[in-house]
């Protein structure tokens, strides 16, 4: 079973992010560029949050609010569940389904150094279980 270092090697490292005061009309238009469903929230180099599309849909759109005038940290989950990169691949799956979430950063000391979504992982053990 793979670690989340070699799961990343293979990924790449690439980790996209915007401010808290950010309108969350930003992190929707990076999140529809990249094709991704969410964007880790990073203030003065410091993780201090991430915002999905759950997030948009639940706290913006539901509620009647406007996108262009809502900041990202009024949206935001502030209680980041993190990884680092010697866990394995399993044991992040666990983390995610006890936790209930779909996207997770993976740190090293205060450094985001990746994100792994719930297919990342369920396509590494399908391709270990293939080997």
């Amino acid at each position: 079973m793979q670690t989340i270092s070699q799961l990343l090697d293979e990924k790449g490292h690439q980790v996209w992010s915007v401010a808290p005061d950010d309108p969350v009309f930003e992190a929707i238009r990076v999140m529809a560029e990249k094709g991704i469903g969410a964007l880790m929230v990073i203030d003065a180099g410091k993780l201090v949050g991430v915002v999905s599309e759950r997030d948009y849909a639940r706290k913006v759109i539901l509620k009647g609010r406007s996108s262009k005038n809502t900041p990202v940290s009024e949206i935001m989950t502030t209680e980041v569940i993190s990884v680092s990169l010697h866990v394995g691949v399993e044991r992040c799956l666990g983390v995610m389904t006890k936790n209930k979430v779909r996207h997770l950063p993976v740190v090293d000391g205060n450094d985001v150094v990746g994100v792994l979504s719930i297919g990342d992982l369920v396509a590494s053990i399908i391709d270990d279980q293939r080997h």
